[in-house]
């Protein structure tokens, strides 16, 4: 196995699960993130078995090819058993105490999902300068990608957690849009990529891209600032047991 390939695999990931960890003021345990990180791993088994069995029913046509291919076949799949693991994993763990967890814990699944994906993505090209571009352009769009996912995924976990009256709600959007943020991101380059006889087809679809990938980057990091204050909040009151307390006279 190339030594530069896998450090160009694993690299990404690990930056990423620095930031979010550095990001988290209450550290979650290192052996809790290690399992869940295993987890996510393991994770990419059931979601490829899913996708081998959908994928026997995606249509011909490039446009619906490619929307079925990356809504049904690959977001769909990967997010439902990525929610499932995070779910049977964090949602009755004692750490799962504070708002930003959600997110950590699921960026630390979503990374390990998306680390052995890499690996076998750019281990899988014969030739040693498709594996390079492979690993450079990955870097740099499809390992962010299931990072951003997983915010989003984290973000309405939590809030499942932390507000019990509209749980069903926002658990139902900690699959839904994860999988149309996925289904978004894979179906524009799918499409381009069954058009790729179309050069000016192909044109506007890495504009329409790289619009999308900015706004995902801006509504991840919002959602990251948000719930940081929410678990600031959680942290001031369990240090101020008067905070909520409503004097009356």
């Amino acid at each position: 196995m190339n030594l530069t390939l896998t450090i160009l695999a694993i690299l990404p990931v690990y930056l990423i699960l620095r930031y979010v960890y550095r990001k988290d003021n209450n550290k979650e345990p290192l052996s809790k993130l290690l399992y869940t990180f295993i987890a996510g791993c393991i994770c990419i088994v059931p979601a490829a078995m899913q996708e081998s069995l959908l994928s026997f029913f995606a249509p011909v046509t490039p446009i619906s090819n490619g929307l079925y291919n990356g809504f049904v076949v690959a977001g769909f799949s990967e997010e439902l058993w990525k929610l499932i693991l995070l779910s049977l994993i964090i949602w009755r763990s004692r750490e799962f105490d504070e708002y930003f967890d959600g997110i950590v814990y699921a960026v630390f699944l979503s990374m390990g999902f998306a680390c052995v994906e890499n690996l076998m993505y750019i281990f899988q090209p014969d030739d040693l300068s498709t594996s390079y571009s492979t690993a450079i352009v990955r870097a740099m769009v499809s390992v962010p990608g299931h990072f951003l996912f997983a915010v989003a995924m984290g973000y309405y976990f939590s809030l499942a957690k932390f507000d019990p009256a509209h749980r069903s709600t926002h658990l139902l959007k900690a699959l839904l849009y994860p999988t149309l943020l996925h289904g978004t991101f894979d179906a524009i380059l799918m499409i381009s990529e069954n058009l790729g006889g179309y050069p000016l087809v192909g044109s506007i679809m890495f504009f329409v891209f790289i619009y999308f990938d900015v706004k995902l980057w801006k509504k991840g990091l919002t959602r990251i600032r948000h719930m940081e204050q929410l678990s600031h909040q959680q942290d001031f009151d369990r240090q101020n047991p008067f905070a909520n307390f409503k004097w009356t006279f």
